[in-house]
């Protein structure tokens, strides 16, 4: 409820049929904390860490048949658009409202061999899929309107980030989120206050309509190795973190006492901070979690404030939005100083290539409406379009040796390099994101490829140009893979394209 502090906590499935000992012993768990009245809701995940496991409304009837708030993760990485229409209408019909929808881990091991990522749609295309249903979807065959939906949608943001290039394009996508249906955010696991009390200050400055759950993840000597190695994308334990995980771990209680404050810490400083909630997970019995809030309500309600400097697991060089506050080490209403400066001077810590700044000026003279040869393209593509089909390939290949050697494209037809300051998701991002950053850069390289994240290149291409603040400003952006292999030229110059049909979604 608006102004109340809600306590989610997550499950992990398992793979393997429900009535497996392993599901069982889940099972069990889940009824345990849904008994607990402190807990508002149960979180189930979708395939965590690219790896099949068993699908989360399994285990969410039966929770939903005792009266307990669910929330269902949803991932792309495993189904298409279809697919995950088809799951909506799934779980509305089954009484899902609360979903999680995510971009998803890239795909690991699975039956045979690795499986073949899908990424259809991203986590902003989801949302815009069932902010459409539950506005009735409109299908453009027929005509008709379907019935509406009633999703209560979330997202993820992931602020712990090194770079500016990684922690700005963030923020910009969660209010790209926001604007698309997010009614809830949760943010990345991460162990620093101040960076939890940024998230909300940039929420409050720019008026999201929004509710915020702060991650709380009960953290192990074994997790604690794996954050710090990044085998977890987008997860960050620091050095210092890590070494008090070392220390603790080595005890005779195996650090179980330390990690428990820990989280009772952190629950304490979000409520204190003003988050709508906190999201509680790790690998922990029901009675653990029961721990956890047992400590964490003996703190007095101003203890929060001693308690934050002690979650202060920053890294040297990290990227903060605005000035600190001197009185509480936290984040104060004032942008960073440092950060202003930077863009008043377009300041970039990548190199701006010639080749961008070419296809800017091809871009603005060609392929925009109000270019000075915009018209003679259009006119000329459309004596391609209508010509015999031998020239439209011979149009087509010249496009091709002008577009892979510059680009590396893919022939999808539907060409987002104009979104993304010239670098192209199907060829260069692993999870061909069209509609911001995932959220599993670390240190600004991408989680699967080892190479620049193709939004920190367009974050510094752009502000190169003063333009960086409207790098996610556009519509929400959905590839037609009717187009591919079709010249891109011609589908934006004739209004084929994402470009064109922007707004107009259907089914």
């Amino acid at each position: 409820m608006p102004g109340s502090f809600s306590l989610a906590v997550e499950l992990v499935t398992a793979r393997g049929v429900v009535t497996a000992e392993r599901s069982r012993a889940l099972v069990d768990k889940a009824r345990a904390l849904a008994d607990d009245p402190r807990i508002d809701v149960l979180s189930i995940t979708d395939n965590p860490g690219g790896h099949a496991m068993l699908a989360p409304d399994t285990l969410g009837t039966d929770l939903l048949s005792r009266g307990q708030e669910v929330i269902i993760h949803l991932a792309c990485k495993d189904w298409n658009r279809n697919a995950l229409e088809s799951r909506g209408w799934k779980l509305a019909s089954e009484g899902f409202d609360n979903v999680l929808c995510l971009s998803g881990d890239y795909p690991l091991a699975g039956y045979g061999g690795s499986a073949a990522p899908v990424f259809d749609i991203d986590s902003i295309g989801l949302l815009k899929l069932y902010s459409d249903m539950n506005a009735g979807l409109h299908v453009a065959r027929s005509g008709e309107r379907l019935e509406r939906t009633n999703f209560f949608l979330g997202c993820v943001v992931t602020n712990h980030k090194l770079h500016e290039r990684e922690v700005v394009p963030q923020y910009q996508k969660l209010a790209k989120k926001v604007r698309t249906g997010a009614r809830f955010v949760i943010n990345q696991i991460g162990y620093n206050a101040r960076k939890d009390d940024e998230l909300l200050r940039y929420i409050a400055r720019e008026n999201l309509s929004v509710r915020p759950l702060a991650n709380v993840f009960l953290l192990s000597r074994p997790a604690a190795r794996a954050f710090n190695a990044g085998r977890i994308p987008g997860v960050i334990v620091t050095e210092e973190l890590l070494a008090l995980a070392e220390q603790h771990g080595g005890g005779a209680d195996k650090g179980r006492s330390f990690f428990l404050d820990l989280a009772a810490k952190q629950v304490a400083v979000a409520r204190g901070l003003g988050f709508s909630g906190a999201y509680l997970g790790g690998h922990a019995t029901a009675e653990t979690f029961f721990e956890i809030l047992d400590r964490a309500s003996a703190y007095a309600d101003d203890d929060w404030r001693e308690l934050s400097r002690e979650l202060r697991f920053g890294r040297a060089g990290e990227f903060y939005l605005f000035e600190p506050d001197p009185e509480t080490g936290l984040s104060s209403d004032e942008l960073s100083g440092k950060y202003l400066e930077s863009r008043r001077r377009r300041r970039t810590d990548l190199r701006v290539p010639l080749s961008y700044r070419f296809s800017r000026v091809v871009h603005r003279t060609v392929f925009d409406p109000e270019g000075s040869l915009h018209e003679p393209a259009r006119s000329l593509y459309e004596k391609v379009d209508a010509a015999p089909k031998p020239v439209g390939r011979a149009a087509h290949l010249v496009e091709q040796a002008a577009k892979v050697p510059m680009f590396k494209c893919r022939d999808c037809g539907d060409c987002s390099l104009p979104d993304i300051a010239y670098v192209c998701p199907e060829s260069i991002c692993a999870k061909n994101q069209r509609n911001g950053p995932c959220g599993g850069t670390r240190d600004g390289l991408c989680e699967v490829y080892d190479t620049e994240c193709i939004w920190s290149q367009a974050y510094e291409r752009l502000k190169a140009y003063g333009e960086e603040q409207e790098m996610l400003d556009n519509p929400v952006v959905l590839k037609d893979n009717a187009l591919a292999r079709t010249s891109a030229w011609a589908n934006a110059l004739l209004g084929r394209d994402h470009q064109a049909k922007a707004g107009e979604f259907s089914g």
